[in-house]
């Protein structure tokens, strides 16, 4: 259940810093407006203060939460921006992947 908790977090996270950045891009980037911009801001502040809802270190959190933006960036722009992933592009997230699970979840002593 611990597990399902601190997943469930960061994939929360994960799509408000990713949404927060991608509103961001379209202001200036695709030309949209302004509002975007702020929207955009504002949904950034949350995937930070929904990240400290984490019952870990600030570290491992950051370390772990980088490999979920990883992977959830690739889906994000599988779904909006045309991307189609690579073996490449899998492979290393699965690495990502395992390597954040090892510095989060492994036993301390």
């Amino acid at each position: 259940m611990i597990q399902l908790k601190a997943i469930s977090i960061f994939i929360v996270a994960g799509l408000l810093e990713i949404g927060g950045c991608y509103l961001i891009w379209m202001w200036l980037r695709k030309g949209f407006g302004v509002g975007y911009g702020i929207l955009g801001a504002i949904i950034l502040t949350g995937c930070a203060i929904v990240t400290t809802f984490q019952s870990s270190s600030f570290g491992r959190v950051s370390a772990t939460y980088g490999a979920f933006f990883i992977v959830m960036s690739l889906v994000w722009a599988y779904y909006f921006d045309n991307f189609k992933p690579d073996r490449y592009d899998i492979i290393g997230s699965v690495i990502c992947v395992s390597g954040a699970m090892l510095i989060y979840y492994a036993p301390r002593t």
